[in-house]
């Protein structure tokens, strides 16, 4: 084996500093939006004495905010400072989330949520154009996944330690805990992130020019774009941003009304809830990293997307129809399921900047991420009016399974990407 240069060695300490930075802060990101489904299994809508409908707009009205801003939000990250705006944004989305422990008003409640959206909206592409910045294409699948395993890790966690807080304290008081976490952890983020690789103080000046090498080579094989309009009529964008939409509609249906059809079917308490409800979760930890890895050494994308999200929806499926015949039957079907639609997340973002040059990806990143909170909206009032509706889980997660089902048909349909290949990809260090 080659012996490996000082400057690729010194470039393994990105692995340390910048992932676990952007780690905590997308996973306080998704804490913030995801512990609305416990707060409404504890009993919200009977606390304000609101109907279920009510309920399932609040849940929804994040990402009605959530989806307005972010290409906006993105071209001033572009222009600016991701640094800065990230920590302006933690500590607005973490004083919203905490307001919805003390709001008693519905309607100052909708718009506490929706807001909440508005100030998270452009943090999750900010933080891709962060890892687009420190990371080259051969490690890009795996730096994207480390990052986005803060998702289902985020609920895990979260799963238990919500479950038992409300249980000992109430739901309020855990959404005032869980979000003044993030106020306090955003002046964390100011002090550890940088900008871009020339302002790390950590790297010598040969480990900068060496990565800032890599990714200018990068960039002068992709097709250029004048403008990111250009981009969002390119053919594979418009797919990736409907593919998106519909997985969003499943996924987010199914993080924020698991823990309701888990207590209605169980009548277990909150801390039990909580811990059956991270199972999922766990097992999607595993298999993300697993097929991050994989996507990177064989420098494939698709491949390692498209059967995992038709997966995820025939397993919705299947607990659909075992739900009033075997509850150990559709638990193993909603683990199989919530397994398949995390596991492909580092390879889909992996796409954009194989697809397009930085000064159009980062938009195209955010039109993308705009357009499955668009579905994240959808699948959550759907969902939970189905839920309401019905008295039941099954209608709403058959809803989920044919949008998770047509995700993936629509990306087996998609042109192969400008550099998709199948041979291995030569590493840089990491």
């Amino acid at each position: 084996m080659d012996a490996m240069s000082p400057a690729e060695s010194e470039l393994r300490k990105r692995w340390t500093r910048i992932l676990p930075a952007v780690f905590i802060t997308y996973s306080l990101a998704y804490l913030d939006r995801a512990n609305y489904g416990f707060g409404a299994a504890a009993g919200l809508a009977q606390t304000l004495h609101i109907s279920g409908y009510k309920s399932s707009l609040l849940g929804a009205l994040f990402f009605f905010g959530y989806s307005l801003p972010q290409v906006p939000g993105v071209i001033l990250v572009q222009r600016y400072s991701a640094r800065l705006l990230i920590f302006g944004a933690l500590v607005a989305w973490g004083a919203f989330a905490a307001l919805t422990g003390v709001i008693r008003s519905f309607w100052l409640l909708a718009l506490d949520r929706t807001l909440l959206g508005v100030a998270e909206s452009f943090v999750f592409p900010a933080l891709l154009i962060v890892l687009t910045r420190w990371f080259a294409r051969a490690e890009r699948s795996r730096s994207n996944s480390l990052m986005l395993v803060a998702n289902p890790m985020t609920v895990l966690w979260m799963s238990a330690a919500t479950g038992f807080l409300i249980h000992a304290w109430g739901w309020q008081l855990a959404f005032i805990l869980e979000g003044l976490a993030a106020v306090v952890w955003g002046f964390f983020w100011l002090a550890l992130m940088r900008d871009h690789p020339s302002e790390a103080p950590w790297l010598s000046p040969a480990a900068r020019a060496e990565l800032e090498r890599s990714l200018e080579q990068e960039q002068q094989q992709l097709p250029q774009f004048a403008n990111f309009w250009a981009a969002f009529r390119e053919r594979n964008v418009v797919r990736l941003c409907i593919n998106y939409f519909f997985w969003s509609l499943g996924i987010y249906g199914f993080v924020l009304w698991l823990p309701v059809v888990i207590r209605n079917a169980t009548k277990a308490e909150m801390g039990a809830t909580g811990l059956v409800s991270a199972v999922p979760y766990l097992v999607a930890v595993v298999v993300m990293v697993v097929v991050s890895h994989l996507s990177d050494r064989r420098g494939q994308r698709r491949k390692f997307v498209w059967p995992l999200l038709v997966l995820a929806g025939l397993a919705l499926a299947g607990s659909y129809f075992a739900v009033d015949r075997s509850l150990t039957v559709a638990y193993a079907c909603v683990i199989v399921a919530g397994t398949c639609m995390y596991a492909p997340f580092g390879p889909f973002w992996a796409m954009v900047p194989e697809l397009l040059p930085r000064n159009v990806a980062g938009e195209t990143m955010a039109l993308i991420n705009c357009v499955g909170a668009l579905g994240g909206f959808f699948g959550t009032l759907l969902v939970g009016m189905l839920q309401t509706f019905t008295g039941s889980p099954a209608a709403g997660f058959l809803l989920m399974s044919l949008s998770l089902i047509l995700s993936g048909v629509l990306l087996l349909g998609m042109e192969p990407l400008p550099r998709e290949r199948d041979e291995r990809v030569p590493k840089l260090a990491g």
